[in-house]
């Protein structure tokens, strides 16, 4: 029998295909209609069923084995980003500020390969395979959404894997690290409130602008001066909102921003600190600060057992050298929350090529990867699955 990857290399010009078309009409998070659509047809020509999971968007196709048996869960992230493409490419974004990147049309071409390659071999199963093409997870609310609709059960998911392409590892290869792999998740809104007037006469004002660069400032010293060195940990401001006029002091400014931990505990000490520093930095400034620190994201863990199983069937595709152990990363993924309710791992497939000119990181305009990755993400997802059930049918 051939194995999962030369049966991937046969259909890899249909993942391309369809990676293409996702590229080309992107759709952000909770609008990828025609995306969806695309989906479905796919899996229909399969002969995977379509279960109606609650959702206007993303789908869940059920692959059944011969027999009952283990449940595994594939999981792809299918919405683009609000970016304007800058790429100069036959497939390039045909929705003007929408685009892939972050190759989520990588992660659903490469999970709709798998469902291709497992459903030539059901007959093989005793078990079954779910195939999770969730929406939304750039704003941090599909995972949350499809678990509370029940996509983890009827039937009762066993375990779950994913992966996320990685331009930074090169295509034909696949980052795993047991334990932490991506940050916690929290965003902070803060409102900075004074008394506005005129630019020229700063003393007769409470100036919020002021106040706010110097919150912006201390709270650095929360990482540099409260937390463990040896503790990663990120404060970042992503907006800054306030005045309309060159020589006019406003009345307050409002700022958002985001916090990245890995440590529960230190998770759970940051609003603290940051309000503490915010409180006396605004009164220092005469002025008020409004602070809200919203938890969105738990970390993405991978269960030490769980993921030292997976080097077995992923060598198998890769060969034992194309298994990287890569470190943790900052970012964020809403995968996590699937793994806080059934066991499951995470991956970083490879996806760069420098020869190529493929080294643009996520979410910058011109993003794009070698699609050589594409036949190792399906061959990848498929030989987890198939192993799985085979091993604990």
């Amino acid at each position: 029998m051939k194995t999962f990857l030369e049966q991937a290399a046969e259909i890899h010009k249909d993942i391309i295909d369809v990676r293409r078309k996702l590229h080309s009409h992107p759709e952000t998070s909770f609008k990828e209609c025609r995306t969806t659509e695309l989906i479905k047809e796919v899996l229909v020509r399969s002969g995977i069923e379509i279960v109606d999971w609650g959702g206007e968007t993303g789908v869940v196709g059920l692959l059944k084995g011969a027999s009952p048996g283990p449940v595994v869960a594939l999981r792809a992230d299918i919405d683009a980003l609000p970016v304007h493409e800058e790429n100069d490419c036959a497939y390039r974004s045909q929705n003007p500020g929408a685009m892939h990147a972050c190759g989520h049309d990588v992660h659903t071409a490469g999970l709709l390969g798998a469902a291709m390659l497992l459903a030539e071999r059901r007959e093989s199963l005793a078990g079954a395979v779910k195939f999770i093409f969730q929406p939304a997870e750039e704003i941090n609310a599909g995972a949350k959404l499809m678990i509370e609709k029940g996509v983890l059960k009827n039937p009762a998911v066993s375990v779950i894997f994913g992966l996320h392409n990685w331009p930074n590892i090169p295509s034909g290869s696949i980052g795993l690290q047991s334990g932490s792999l991506m940050a916690a998740v929290d965003t902070t809104f803060l409102t900075v409130k004074g008394v506005g007037g005129h630019g020229a006469m700063p003393h007769r004002t409470c100036d919020p602008i002021t106040a706010a660069a110097a919150i912006i400032q201390n709270l650095q010293t929360v990482v540099s001066r409260q937390v463990d060195p040896l503790e990663p940990a990120v404060i970042s401001f992503g907006t800054i909102q306030g005045g309309h006029a060159n020589n006019v002091i406003p009345e307050k400014v409002e700022l958002t921003g985001t916090v990245r931990t890995f440590n529960p505990a230190l998770r759970a000490q940051m609003p603290g600190w940051m309000r503490s520093v915010i409180d006396g930095t605004a009164a220092a400034m005469k002025t008020e600060a409004e602070f809200v620190y919203r938890n969105d994201l738990p970390a993405v863990v991978n269960p030490p057992e769980l993921t030292e199983w997976c080097r077995a069937p992923l060598e198998k595709v890769f060969g034992p050298k194309g298994l990287l152990n890569v470190t943790p990363v900052m970012g964020g993924e809403d995968f996590a929350c699937f793994q806080e309710k059934v066991p499951g791992v995470f991956f970083f497939l490879g996806a760069g090529d420098e020869a190529k000119g493929i080294k643009h990181q996520w979410h910058n305009p011109r993003f794009d990867v070698d699609e050589d990755c594409l036949r190792y993400g399906a061959a990848a997802l498929a030989q987890l699955a198939f192993d799985y059930i085979g091993q604990h049918a």
